[in-house]
């Protein structure tokens, strides 16, 4: 009877992914989609301009970048005579200056050579005939997390090598792509190691909680704890739904064209001496990267910090993107002429130019997504929009536990609407952190649960910056793929996730342990404070 309801159950579920990603595919290519989405954000721009809300940060007297009292946010018309005009002068600079398209680009001209001279290949089919195939998707979910190190280079690096590994084991290569989506995105944010993210989120945090306490700080590494402790977690709950829904559905994998399947191809003795050396060129390359940052005037420590006494560490933060381009650049360098797959730099720059002609069709998505991004955010739709949602959530009167569950899960709807992590938290922390704060809790608390909320949703939503390049991936290995393919894929992944990660954070409170350094859960300010 049991294992009938299980069946049962198992039914429905695949069914609804089955339907999930037919409604989905019905959905126009993502270049039309954002096409459509530029049109819609522009007639609703003028719809509703003029519509205002006060701003979150006016009862604390904040100002603006131009020294003015911040008071209201008002919708802007894009296509009055001011916006229009915004629209056809930025529209270069917008397209250019979009953050995804230059990282995608410059990692990817260090990750053509190393491809292309048949590196990658080597490296991965030695790593699949040593790491026990049972362990491999748990390391792919890992690394995806731990890939935020290095900013958003793991969306560039390890999703197509997560497609390429599962593809040498004889396997789908879009479970590998699932595997590392959801490591790299849905676990964003869960690390062991400190990231750029955290002082970036932080800085929004410590003025929002100045709104009711004007001397209150808020360490970068508060959340730290938390963050470390949910890794293994999230780990285990990516490889089960790999395993046991991913696997199983997609089922066994037919290439397409010219794409082949060479898992039992044996290493030869010139290419294991190749990378070998390789990899030892490229660890003395990281060393003299470690020299610019681990001495006190070392080349990528900045300026001193007036509270700590030490340089910080901004400048290694803002290289990640080009050391990246520079590993993967050193290492395919000495693979192919080791291994005498490079002979001159003609081969090398052909290699340059050949990854680049693969991302063509990303170029085109990414020009229409930076024109749609930037509608949205001139319009203040998204503003707007948050603004009100957060006065309905405090007009139903919730507070404690369920209060930070409601929280997350509206962070999750924006989520879906803003792609920005920064962006989005600089809106809804002035409005969250004094709310919670008054509730008891604290800003460090309210932070975790953003960052939570953050994170699992990434891999549902069209407008995540890097969903039409995880696309063209995809496309690499099923020319059919559609946005509804990768949201049925990548749903079960968001459900486990968020099962796992909104109850720890409420036992973490339960059981009264530290987010992380300097990170109180509750606040206890409150006899200062008039709520």
């Amino acid at each position: 009877m049991t294992q009938t309801t299980e069946k049962q159950k198992s039914g429905f579920f695949k069914r609804l992914l089955d339907k999930i990603e037919v409604v989905g595919n019905k959905l126009p290519q993502p270049v039309t989609l954002f096409a459509i989405l530029m049109g819609v954000t522009l007639i609703l721009s003028w719809i509703f301009g003029g519509v205002s809300v006060d701003h979150p940060g006016k009862a604390a007297g904040m100002l603006d970048a131009d020294g003015n009292l911040v008071d209201k946010i008002n919708v802007i018309n894009l296509l009055s005579r001011d916006g229009f005009q915004m629209i056809m002068t930025r529209m270069v600079d917008t397209f250019a200056e979009f953050p995804p398209l230059g990282l995608v680009l410059v990692v990817m001209l260090g990750i053509g050579v190393a491809e292309y001279t048949g590196m990658i290949s080597v490296a991965l089919r030695l790593f699949i005939s040593k790491v026990p195939k049972s362990l491999i998707t748990f390391f792919i979910v890992i690394a995806g997390m731990f890939s935020s190190v290095a900013a958003d280079a793991g969306y560039v690096v390890l999703i197509p090598m997560g497609a390429a590994i599962f593809l040498g084991m004889g396997r789908h290569p879009l479970a590998g792509i699932g595997a590392a989506f959801a490591g790299v995105s849905g676990g964003f944010g869960a690390n062991i190691f400190p990231t750029g993210l955290d002082p970036m989120i932080a800085a929004f945090t410590e003025p929002a909680a100045q709104i009711i306490d004007p001397d209150y700080t808020v360490n970068p590494l508060s959340n730290w704890y938390l963050m470390a402790a949910s890794v293994p977690l999230i780990g285990l709950a990516g490889t089960w739904v790999t395993e046991k829904i991913l696997v199983p559905r997609l089922g066994s994998y037919k290439p397409e064209g010219e794409l082949e399947i060479e898992p039992e191809k044996a290493i030869t003795s010139t290419e294991r001496k190749a990378l070998y050396r390789s990899l030892a060129i490229t660890a003395g390359f990281l060393a003299l990267v470690l020299m610019t940052i681990i001495p006190e005037n070392g080349l990528l420590r900045g300026d001193i910090d007036p509270e700590t006494g030490v340089r910080t560490m901004t400048p290694f933060y803002n290289s990640l993107v080009p050391i990246m381009f520079l590993v993967f650049f050193v290492a395919g360098l000495s693979y192919g002429i080791f291994a005498k797959t490079i002979k001159g730099d003609k081969d090398v720059s052909d290699m340059t130019a050949k990854s680049m002609s693969t991302m063509g069709l990303y170029i085109v998505i990414a020009f229409v997504a930076a024109q749609f991004v930037a509608y949205f955010n001139w319009s203040n739709l998204g503003s707007v929009l948050a603004v009100k949602g957060s006065d309905f959530l405090r007009a139903v009167g919730l507070s404690g536990g369920p209060l930070l569950v409601a929280f997350i899960l509206v962070s999750s709807f924006v989520n879906l609407i803003m792609g920005s992590a920064s962006a989005k938290w600089a809106l809804l922390a002035p409005i969250f952190v004094p709310m919670l704060m008054l509730m008891g809790i604290s800003p460090e608390t309210t932070q975790a649960a953003y960052r939570i909320g953050d994170s699992y949703s990434n891999i549902l939503t069209p407008l995540l910056p890097y969903f039409p390049l995880v696309i063209v991936f995809a496309q690499k290995y099923q020319k059919d793929i559609g946005i509804g393919t990768l949201i049925s894929m990548m749903l079960p992944f968001a459900i486990a996730f968020a099962i796992i990660r909104i109850p720890m954070l409420l036992i973490w409170m339960w059981a009264g342990l530290p987010l992380g350094i300097e990170g109180p859960l509750f606040y206890e300010g409150l006899d200062a404070v008039s709520p």
